[in-house]
Parts: C-alpha cells; sequence; structure tokens
C-alpha cells in the first residue's frame, strides 16, 4: 500500500519538497508513526482445517506404516518414495510458522519463549516414552524373550547406564523412538532460523539448507557423531542414534517453514509455478510410482538406485521426487481437500503430539504380540499378525487414538472457555461502595 507523506506544519518548503531540518523531521515524524502499523498491515490469517486435516491422515498413515501387520505392506511408499514421515514434518514445521511468523514481528522474545516452551513440552513426552520402553518393554522382553522387543532394545540391555545417559541427552535413540528427538531439535532451533530469515531473507536461509543437506551426503553425519562420542564419553554406535539423517531432514523442516511463513504473510511460493512445470512433475511422480513398483526394468529398480532413494538421508532422487509430489498435491487441491477436510482427520490433526505418544505404545503392543523367540528369526523374513488378532490390533488402536484425540480437544474447549470467563471478569467495572450519612 502506498504511503501518503503530508508535510508536518510550520515548516517551510519549496514547491513540493521539503528541504533541510523539515525533511529530517518529516522523516522521524513517519517513521516513529508507521512504525507499528507496518507490522499491523499483515494479511489476517485465515484458518486452515484442511492443514490440521493433512496431518492427522499422515499419522493414521504412519500407524498402519508401523504396527506389524499384513497393512504396512499396502502402505508402505505406495505412491513413490514419499512416507507419511516426510509430510509430518513438512505439516508440523509449516502449521507453526503460519502461527509463529505474525507474533515474530510484534513480539520477538514471547515467541522464542513459546516455541522453547514446546520443544520442552515435547522432550516430556519423550522421556515418558523412554522410561515406558526401559521399563515395562524391556521387563516383557527379558521375561519372553521376543525377538522384535529384544532387537529394539539389545542396545540398552548390553549397555543400560550409557544408553539412559545417552537417551536423555537425545543421542541414544532406539527404534521408533527417534523422530520425536529430531522433532525436539528443530524446534529448539527454529525462533533463530525464523529470526534469520526475517533479518536475511528466506533465499539465504533456503540456500544454507540446501549447502547443509549436500554436505550431509558426504558424511556430515559422521563427522559430527564422532565429535559427540569425543566430548560426552558416550561409546554409542552411529547406528544406535536413531535412522535419521538429522543434517539432511532439516531440509524438510525448513521448506516447512519457509511455505508456512510465506503463506502466513499472504503469499504462496507454489502458486507461481507455469502448467508445464506441474505436468512435467506429474510425469516424475508417475516414474518414480513405476520404479518403486519394480515397472520400469531390471536398472530402474529401488536396490539399483540405492542410496539416491533413500529415506533416512534423503538422497537427491528422493528429494526430486518430495519436490514433485508436493507440487502436483497443491495442484490438485481443490479437488483432494474434501476428500481429507473429514473426520477423523481433523480431530487426529489437532491432538497430534499426544496421537504420535499413543500409536507407540500400540505398536510395543504389536510387537509383544509376534510370535518368534530370539534365534527363532534368522530366516530373513519380516514377522507380521495376521487374521483376527491383526485385526483386532488395528481396530483397538484406532479407537484409542480417536479418544485420545477427542480427549484432548474437549480439555482445550474447557481451556479456552475457562479463559474467557477469566478474562471477562478481570474486564468487568468493579462496583464502588456509596458512602452512608
Amino acid at each position: 500500500m502506498a504511503r501518503v507523506i503530508q508535510p508536518v506544519a510550520g515548516y517551510p518548503r519549496w514547491g513540493n519538497r521539503p528541504t533541510g531540518l523539515a525533511s529530517n523531521k518529516i522523516r522521524l515524524v513517519v517513521s516513529a508513526a508507521s512504525a507499528g502499523p507496518l507490522n499491523m498491515q499483515l494479511p489476517r490469517l485465515e484458518r486452515r482445517p484442511e492443514l490440521d486435516a493433512l496431518r492427522g491422515l499422515f499419522l493414521v498413515w504412519m500407524t498402519l506404516t508401523h504396527l506389524p501387520t499384513r497393512f504396512s505392506d499396502f502402505v508402505n511408499q505406495p505412491i513413490g518414495f514419499v512416507s507419511a514421515a516426510e509430510g509430518f514434518v513438512f505439516m508440523s514445521a509449516l502449521l507453526l510458522a503460519r502461527v509463529y511468523t505474525r507474533e515474530l514481528h510484534e513480539d520477538a522474545p514471547g515467541v522464542r519463549a513459546k516455541i522453547w516452551k514446546r520443544s520442552l513440552k515435547i522432550y516430556g513426552y519423550h522421556l515418558a516414552m523412554l522410561v515406558l520402553l526401559f521399563t515395562v518393554a524391556a521387563a516383557f522382553a527379558l521375561h519372553t524373550h521376543k525377538a522384535a522387543l529384544n532387537h529394539l532394545l539389545n542396545f540398552y540391555l548390553a549397555h543400560p547406564v550409557v544408553a539412559i545417559l545417552g537417551s536423555v541427552l537425545l543421542i541414544y535413540c532406539p527404534p521408533l523412538l527417534d523422530i520425536l528427538p529430531m522433532y525436539v531439535a528443530f524446534l529448539f532451533l527454529t525462533p533463530m532460523i525464523l529470526s534469520a530469515a526475517k533479518r536475511f531473507g528466506w533465499a539465504r536461509v533456503v540456500a544454507v539448507s540446501g549447502l547443509i543437506w549436500l554436505w550431509a551426503q558426504f558424511g556430515l553425519r559422521d563427522l559430527a557423531h564422532n565429535g559427540i562420542v569425543r566430548i560426552t564419553h558416550l561409546q554409542i554406535p552411529l547406528q544406535e542414534t536413531g535412522a535419521f539423517n538429522l543434517f539432511a531432514w532439516q531440509a524438510v523442516w525448513i521448506a516447512g517453514l519457509w511455505i508456512g511463513a510465506r503463506s502466513a504473510m499472504g503469499a504462496t511460493p507454489l502458486k507461481k509455478l507455469p502448467g508445464w512445470v506441474v505436468g512435467a512433475c506429474a510425469v516424475a511422480c508417475l516414474i518414480f510410482i513405476g520404479i518403486r513398483h519394480g515397472w520400469l526394468g531390471p536398472h530402474l529398480t529401488q536396490p539399483a538406485l540405492g542410496l539416491q532413494l533413500d529415506k533416512w538421508q534423503l538422497g537427491p532422487l528422493r528429494v526430486v521426487n518430495l519436490l514433485t509430489f508436493t507440487i502436483v498435491l497443491y495442484w490438485l487441491r481443490q479437488y483432494l481437500i474434501p476428500l481429507v477436510k473429514i473426520e477423523p482427520f481433523l480431530t487426529l490433526g489437532k491432538a497430534s503430539l499426544r496421537v504420535f505418544c499413543a500409536h507407540l505404545v500400540f505398536v510395543f503392543v504389536g510387537l509383544a504380540l509376534l510370535y518368534k523367540d530370539v534365534g527363532q528369526d534368522m530366516d530373513g523374513q519380516i514377522e507380521q499378525l495376521h487374521g483376527a488378532t491383526a485385526f483386532v490390533l488395528v481396530l483397538v488402536t484406532f479407537t484409542s487414538l480417536i479418544l485420545v484425540a477427542r480427549n484432548e480437544a474437549q480439555k482445550r474447549r474447557a481451556d479456552h472457555a475457562r479463559a474467557e470467563v477469566e478474562a471477562a471478569a478481570s474486564e468487568a467495572p468493579v462496583p464502588v461502595p456509596s458512602k452512608c450519612a
């Protein structure tokens, strides 16, 4: 919006241009008067329930993938080299940036405190899951000798003290418990990232993220791990620090922050792409689907391309697949939103943290129900639950997740209503007692 600068009354002007002291004072008046309104002219942020629903969909997808049943075969990357983990991390960053980008312009210290408080809360949930794993699950594994749980906890069972110290420091991350530590780390760094983007622009932030991702493809994680081992003296093998290469996966988080921040400012980068680019992305997605299912010959398969499609290191071809898939998904949004913006996805997405932790509990239960004992799983085949056991596990899991999400929604509504009542009570005029004669 163009600004009309009015000359300050009482100062001389020659023609239409103030000069000398008058010019300086006009600039000071305009600057002081517009410092606040500039920040207040951000576009009104509309609530987008489909974003919550999309995060809920990713939680459902992730749960079906993690539960040890035949359903995991059907939902494990069926549409190319895209998984629920990338979608969940991306959407979490996008929603965070949409909420806090506007507040950052008005109260940067307050935003920093809120995000760090959220990070600490998630860290607390992670510690709670570790306690459950190191006590109940470990005791069951030792008592029953179930192979799945023993493999999940083999480092802890062999080195309990090192494992406990390392897990508290977010260095040792057992399988299935490596997403929350990554989330905690990214969330802790988010205020600095948003501040850097505000000061230097998103182009530089995204460029630095890209360079870190590139370095991650050439051993940055090994270098950092060796340094951490030397500093902490905790001899934790690299493979026990979690499957995710954080130096690569930060690119997914940064991309989510960037698009979320731009959308909060009323601009979406994907809107500017021409139609031919979207068409090329659609063709690329079809090629990746063919590679995923082995339809394009022996030289274009997942084993043949190896690390180029690696999920944990976010290989280059996987990044291409993620980019093209995101672009196609965005351009099909008017057809997809009605399919996604439904229950239970909406409720699950709004209570993502508790739902995520609850789903892990049922995954542990599923692993405990597997049949093979230690030493009986040497055939290399992945063990899964079948029949009624698998059906009941899936049914109970999702029923419980919906109940957890609904309970969280009710709690939030009650807290909101209580806050409104307290605000109304604080604004009510205090009656002044009349003086008696």
